[in-house]
């Protein structure tokens, strides 16, 4: 079995150095990982024994999450449900209908969290939280999430990447940069809020006009040049825009509480 890095992930892209398997199988015993980051990491069928995990904090896809003999994968799930009741919308999403009424979530979710973000200092939206994206790279991630699987993916346009768009970490700096994106770029609020506007209007005009036999129809191009070839629908591009727009709400909102 292929190893798997994330939950969207289909290879360690650009970081892969021929040597990602090199701990596989591998046994610890009586060592000292006190402080060590697994950032992207496989860990399915990893077994630890008799070991301290004190201030120990996971995030990622969690099934048969088994502590001490008890699995609690089924109530941090809904838990999880609880704190962000769009989890469950999005699951539940079967029609052209759904599609619409997740956005309208996804617009009221992100138009509160941005005016709360506005309430804070500009420098604070460029700082990272425990080395994760800042608000302001969450927000262009979005953008390059709206480009790939909306525009060139539902709407089948060759080049819709804006400069300020932030692919994820795996995706080759010298492809983004082919592609006209500029990865070290530090756009104000004002900046990049304006582009993000632009970008969910897109996906408005998109799910205004969706009719439930669109869900169906393929989509050809790529999302972005390097991505795998493999069919694709438009319920499925949308299904992936609708997630990340959640996922990363769920981010910020965790990361603006810190800053706050």
């Amino acid at each position: 079995m292929a190893a798997q890095y994330g939950p969207h992930r289909w290879s360690a892209g650009h970081l892969d150095d021929g040597n990602n398997d090199a701990f596989r199988g591998a046994r610890f015993t009586v060592a000292d990982l006190t402080g060590a980051r697994f950032t992207d990491c496989d860990l399915t069928g990893v077994k630890i024994v008799d070991s301290w995990l004190v201030g120990v904090d996971v995030s990622g896809f969690v099934r048969q999450f088994v502590i001490n003999g008890v699995d609690v994968t089924d109530y941090v799930e809904g838990e999880l449900d609880r704190r962000h009741p769009e989890r469950v919308q999005l699951r539940e999403i079967r029609s052209a209908d759904d599609f619409r009424a997740m956005w309208d979530t996804v617009e009221r979710l992100w138009s509160e969290t941005t005016a709360r973000a506005q309430q804070l200092p500009e420098r604070l939206l460029h700082d990272r939280v425990d080395e994760e994206w800042s608000f302001i790279e969450t927000v262009r991630h979005l953008v390059w999430i709206t480009d790939s699987w909306a525009s060139r993916t539902v709407l089948d346009q060759p080049a819709p990447f804006h400069l300020l768009g932030l692919p994820q970490t795996a995706y080759a700096p010298a492809d983004a940069a082919a592609l006209g994106i500029a990865l070290d770029a530090c756009p104000s609020v004002e900046e990049v809020l304006a582009v993000r506007a632009d970008r969910m209007a897109v996906v408005r005009g998109i799910v205004d006009g969706l009719t439930d036999a669109d869900l169906a129809r393929p989509c050809p191009r790529l999302p972005a040049p390097g991505y795998p070839a493999e069919p694709r629908f438009v319920g499925d591009c949308l299904g992936v825009v609708m997630e990340e727009e959640c996922e990363h709400h769920r981010f910020a909102v965790r990361d603006l509480a810190r800053l706050s």
